[in-house]
């Protein structure tokens, strides 16, 4: 529902923006062992996805999107089971909610217990992520959302927090759900600290900014192509069936390998030539 009111908060160059319930938009799979979580009224470059692995013993949370409202908005409760919650790295689209949950799980290169500063004015933030690139520049709304959740909400006071506490976790650890086992993989190169989870036995793959169906970025703070381009290919060396992506729509291992290709491919040295979105 959209009700035709809004607030831009205190600062006067925001703009008034309607008013959205719900937040969120909830897909569940066909088995409704996995959601998808997502925001629909944020801009392309913060458009995330959180996935939520419903396990016999334990849910699994990977990453939790802006922290603009709640994830227990959507999926009510969540933060009170004491959910497995893993943030595959601390760019504010996925560790942005971190705050709402007692333990979150994070490679240690990602500090979230000191988040970077975070904007939801577009240049503001491309400026603090180290985006400079003026074709990615141009594709950046003013502000990182067309909505707002309530009348009242400020957009200029809008920040990053750090959860209660921080669980180190790297290459080689395996969560265990119950019914379902995920190995974490150490894959830095968008970030320094990126990682995925796997599911050897289903082969599925959640793997945050690593790889997603779009151009890859590489040219942000903390991003290396070289290293990158080492990360990707080792996912190739894994029995993938479906990715479930940090940005976009879940994916089969037939264009995993063309997106790794076209990267491989790819001279990154000069950055991007062309608008992106993810």
């Amino acid at each position: 529902m959209t009700r035709p009111v809004g607030s831009g908060g205190r600062n006067s160059n925001a703009p008034l923006l309607p008013v959205v319930d719900p937040w969120f938009r909830v897909v569940p799979s066909a088995d409704g062992r996995i959601l998808r979580v997502d925001e629909p009224h944020v801009d392309p470059l913060v458009a995330a996805n959180v996935w939520i692995v419903r396990g016999r013993e334990r849910e699994l949370v990977v990453d939790t999107g802006l922290g603009i409202v709640s994830i227990d908005e959507a999926v009510p409760g969540l933060s009170g089971r004491d959910p497995l919650v893993v943030v595959t790295h601390a760019h504010l689209d996925h560790a942005g909610g971190a705050s709402a949950f007692a333990r979150v799980h994070a490679h240690p290169a990602e500090d979230l217990v000191h988040p970077r500063a975070a904007s939801l004015h577009g240049p503001s933030e491309l400026d603090l992520l180290g985006l400079h690139d003026p074709a990615t520049r141009a594709e950046v709304g003013e502000w990182l959302i067309s909505a707002v959740p309530h009348a009242g909400f400020d957009l200029a006071a809008y920040e990053v927090l750090p959860p209660a506490e921080t669980v180190a976790i790297g290459d080689g650890d395996v969560l265990d759900l119950g019914d379902r086992r995920l190995t974490v993989l150490h894959l830095p190169g968008h970030s320094l600290g990126s990682i995925v989870l796997v599911d050897e036995h289903d082969g599925l793959l959640f793997s945050g900014d690593v790889v997603y169906d779009d151009e890859l970025y590489d040219d942000m703070d903390g991003a290396d192509p070289v290293v990158y381009r080492r990360s990707l290919e080792r996912l190739l060396s894994l029995d993938v069936r479906k990715v479930y992506p940090g940005h976009g729509e879940v994916f089969g291992p037939e264009r995993l390998a063309e997106i790794v290709a076209e990267y491989s491919g790819e001279d990154h040295t000069a950055g991007p030539s062309e608008p992106r979105s993810r």
